[in-house]
């Protein structure tokens, strides 16, 4: 993921929305928010692969998933 530098205000709130959720390899896209001093209120993600324990890596934050597999 890339975002721009000033794409984030600190402080503002940022929900990580995706299609799949499977080994946690979102868990770079935390730390980019977090470096630009976002607050991650959440993750939303279609699809939910339970068996790879992707939350595992992002357990700090609130996850929904809409299908469970």
């Amino acid at each position: 993921m890339e975002v721009h530098q000033d794409g984030i205000d600190p402080g503002k709130n940022v929900l990580i929305v995706d299609d799949v959720i499977a080994t946690g390899g979102r868990s770079g896209v935390v730390e980019l928010v977090k470096e630009m001093k976002g607050n991650i209120i959440g993750a939303a993600f279609l699809i939910e692969l339970t068996a790879l324990n992707g939350k595992e890596k992002i357990k700090d934050i609130p996850v929904f998933s809409l299908i469970k597999y």
